[in-house]
């Protein structure tokens, strides 16, 4: 499971894990691979804390940072965070928020207790929100930044290569991974339309080799439904040179799941994973859940854009896990959820991929040339 790549960061295994969670992303570093914290999620202090937490926990060993500077968005780059919240709250119809409570009180769920904190609605997916995680990212001694949903803009990549650090980003269509590239994007993670959260449409199968040839000679991971070691050889057979994850880390101790929410992994089918705009107003891979299917009814208003849709959303998916309903509880994830059956470690995990990959790749079949 090394390649050149993997070589180059000095990583056991070509094992590149996606994470909100700082102790699944350690955790991954420390087997062997690279975790990369997904920091979209966090502000500038909760950033903060997670690298001093990452740089005590993995001691020196590889780690990345995933940001999300969208091309498209509703937002205006360059505006102060106070004046760009007020002006996106005034955006959003008072008929998306009529359908979002009516929603709500269907399934009963009550307002956020007073002493439960109100949740971040602007998440750092805008160009004010996410300058600011670039910045503080690049203090650090990551190996990777790491971008989705477009070419990164050519100041963030410039500066990161000025700090020694390599560039990646996601695409999920051959000419976005020539634009990346364009742009001065290092390595292309070609995610196919299995994978969770923001995907395509385009499968893993097809869509690695398409941007392997596209992009040669430089770098590409694959991403999508990448949960065995047989799956870690099929994408390094198809020329990638290593694997992107993250939907299989989901199902770890480490991730801090409600309960709740590992026995839904553990019930769901393949097909549970849906592309629904209703989480962030772009195409993502969810659990497919009684909020989804409300969403995709007809008579439902349309999502709204990004950043709005989720701004719309974030006090309802705090009331949603405050009050535990389980029907309207969801998350991100790929089609692997299909395949999970039970909790494990994170070491566990990596485990396990090893063991498989050696037991896959021995049990190839060898061509014999003929005359």
């Amino acid at each position: 499971m090394r390649t050149p790549l993997s070589d180059e960061f000095g990583m056991d295994i070509a094992l590149f894990a996606f994470s909100y969670m700082p102790e699944v992303v350690a955790a991954v570093t420390n087997a062997g691979g690279m975790g990369v914290l997904g920091a979209v999620r966090f502000t500038p202090d909760e950033l903060r804390d997670a690298l001093d937490y990452l740089d005590k926990e993995v001691g020196g060993k590889p780690y990345g940072v995933d940001i999300v500077m969208p091309a498209k968005t509703e937002a205006i780059a360059g505006m102060e965070l106070t004046e760009l919240h007020g002006m996106l709250e005034k955006m959003i119809p008072q008929e998306h928020r009529d359908f979002v409570e009516r929603l709500l009180q269907e399934h009963g769920v009550p307002p956020l207790p007073d002493d439960v904190e109100k949740p971040l609605d602007l998440l750092g997916w805008t160009d004010t929100t996410a300058r600011p995680q670039v910045e503080l990212a690049l203090e650090r001694d990551i190996k990777i930044l790491v971008n989705a949903l477009g070419p990164p803009p050519q100041d963030i990549v410039d500066e990161a290569h000025r700090h020694g650090v390599k560039v990646a980003a996601l695409v999920g269509r051959k000419d976005q991974a020539l634009k990346q590239r364009a742009r001065g994007v290092d390595i292309i993670v070609a995610q196919g339309t299995e994978a969770g959260g923001h995907t395509g449409e385009v499968a893993t199968m097809v869509l690695t080799p398409e941007v392997v040839d596209a992009v040669a000679p430089a770098p590409v991971l694959a991403a999508g439904g990448i949960g065995s070691g047989r799956q870690i050889a099929a994408a390094l057979a198809l020329g990638a040179q290593g694997v992107w994850t993250g939907s299989i880390w989901l199902d770890t101790f480490e991730c801090g799941q409600p309960e709740a929410m590992y026995r839904k992994f553990h019930a769901a089918a393949s097909n549970d994973a849906v592309r629904s705009r209703s989480y962030t107003g772009k195409p993502a891979r969810l659990l497919r859940t009684e909020w989804t299917e409300a969403w995709d009814d007809p008579e439902t208003p349309a999502p709204l854009g990004m950043p709005l849709q989720y701004m719309l959303n974030a006090d309802a998916q705090a009331r949603i896990r405050a009050a535990g309903k389980e029907e309207l509880l969801g998350t991100p994830i790929g089609q692997l959820v299909g395949s999970m059956t039970r909790t494990r470690s994170v070491r566990e995990v990596v485990d396990a991929l090893r063991a498989d990959y050696a037991r896959a790749v021995a049990a190839l079949p060898v061509l014999e040339e003929t005359s």
